[in-house]
């Protein structure tokens, strides 16, 4: 079993590898990088005509403002779990629109569903592998790279929760944003890694 874990991740496939690099390739060819990537970390205000990968948000909007002070590390912890059980349950299912619609207006005026599905097909592909490891994250503890923390850009408190949770056989690596929306934290990025 684990030989054959090896194999599909780490590509001793030469079929298996064909499709990975094929499927890379397409992510490159559609603006992707490497189909995990959904940042909107650096929002810019755009004049006149419309940029794909940016949101325009202007600074004279009226926006809900949370507290300077980041939420504890087990409110952001539990956060970051529910977005991964989120995201689990995504990927099982190979329908990503749950945690589409609940993610914040500023990720989906971005990124469409479909985008999603396709970012994440690598996922998909091999959920009998990925799925088990998404869910041992419900029971063990994150380990945050630096303490989550609250950035503020453009008049927008930004949650900001980026470490591991240790699980076996791959630790699951996480780089979360959130935005506060109508006094409630919503998903603004989502990148998700096992090695």
């Amino acid at each position: 079993m684990k030989r054959t874990i090896n194999e599909i991740l780490f590509g001793r496939n030469a079929k298996f590898s064909g499709l990975i690099a094929l499927a890379i390739v397409g992510l490159i060819a559609l603006g992707c990088s490497c189909g995990k990537d959904f940042n909107l970390s650096n929002l810019t205000n755009s004049s006149g005509g419309s940029n794909a990968g940016n949101t325009e948000i202007s600074t004279n909007t009226p926006s809900e403002k949370g507290s300077d002070d980041a939420p504890s590390e087990a409110n952001v912890e539990a956060l970051v779990k529910d977005t991964t059980a989120r995201f689990a349950e995504a990927v099982d299912s190979g329908d990503f629109s749950d945690i589409y619609d609940d993610a914040s207006s500023d990720f989906q005026n971005t990124y469409t569903v479909d985008e999603m599905t396709t970012a994440f097909k690598s996922y998909t592909d091999k959920k009998s592998v990925v799925v088990p490891i998404l869910k041992k994250v419900g029971p063990t503890a994150a380990e945050f790279t630096s303490p989550p923390s609250i950035r503020t850009e453009k008049g927008l408190n930004i949650l900001v929760a980026k470490g591991k949770f240790p699980t076996k056989p791959y630790n699951v690596r996480f780089d979360y944003e959130y935005v506060m929306r109508s006094g409630d934290w919503k998903l603004l990025k989502l990148v998700i890694n096992i090695p």
